[in-house]
């Protein structure tokens, strides 16, 4: 099922709502110039298991956001997404994030730990830690996003994928059709989103973790040397967290191994309940 339901006033979500109603749901949420599309090619796999549930966030997809800005920042877009659960009558469910969706995610558990059974986090941090680097990487957001409403969106994406995080990405097969997909978006809408729900406005939560008390899985690629450092430090700061590098994969890893993703993500969810 597809729909685009206002939830409130200032929000039109587009979300596709896959499988057995009966099966436990699972959230999904996408990173950064992705959308629902992002999951497509693996609903048929994983709702041998769960229903499915994914949703574009402000700034991406279909979804549409009114009002001021600032309906487009973390805390806003997480009460918007529990409404849609409400709405749904989904009392608790799975929660998975990648990258950008990642640190939405884990904002979402640690501020309504009641609606969610267990969580993955894919290549995702807490946020910066200090107001000196979010300062810093506010401004570096700021011009990214000048970029998107200024400049060719091809030429935007090519640069933006130039990022040594982004290595293993480009020489996958999948490459091509990831850049198919980010580019169904609306830069304005991009740029928007990059404002207010990019790292440099996230609210830091290090100091959040160590309360955290959802099972969580750290999926975090072989060749992403950056993000396993930033998880190593949450494993040192949560009890209830399990790290596991992904092979043959950098950041993202649901596109670069996507069958070992969904194995990890089975593994954790259905037969990690049976434990």
């Amino acid at each position: 099922m597809t729909k685009l339901t206002e939830i409130s006033r200032y929000y039109q979500l587009n979300y596709y709502l896959t499988g057995n109603r009966n099966k436990p749901v699972i959230l999904l949420l996408h990173g950064f110039m992705g959308s629902s599309n992002d999951f497509v090619d693996f609903i048929p796999q994983l709702c041998e298991y769960f229903c499915c549930l994914t949703v574009d966030l402000p700034g991406h997809g279909k979804t549409i956001v009114t009002g001021s800005d600032e309906y487009y920042d973390m805390e806003n877009t997480a009460i918007a997404l529990i409404n849609l659960l409400d709405e749904l009558k989904i009392d608790k469910c799975y929660l998975f994030g990648y990258s950008m969706g990642g640190r939405l995610a884990l904002y979402m558990a640690i501020n309504f730990p009641t609606r969610f059974n267990k969580l993955i986090l894919e290549s995702a941090s807490p946020g910066l830690k200090t107001e000196v680097e979010r300062s810093l990487r506010c401004q570096s957001d700021l011009r990214l996003a000048d970029k998107l409403e200024n400049s060719n969106f091809q030429e935007f994406l090519s640069n933006w994928y130039s990022q040594a995080l982004f290595k293993s990405l480009r020489q996958n097969n999948s490459f091509e059709k990831v850049i198919e997909r980010r580019l169904e978006n609306k830069p304005l809408e991009l740029a928007k989103s990059l404002r207010n729900l990019g790292t440099g406005n996230q609210p830091s939560l290090w100091d959040k973790l160590s309360n955290h008390q959802i099972p969580t899985l750290l999926m975090v690629g072989e060749f992403d040397d950056k993000f396993q450092a930033i998880n190593l430090k949450i494993v040192e700061l949560c009890q209830v967290v399990h790290l596991k590098i992904i092979p043959e994969s950098g950041h993202n890893i649901h596109w670069e191994n996507p069958q070992k993703w969904i194995e990890s993500l089975i593994i954790f969810l259905v037969e990690g309940s049976k434990k």
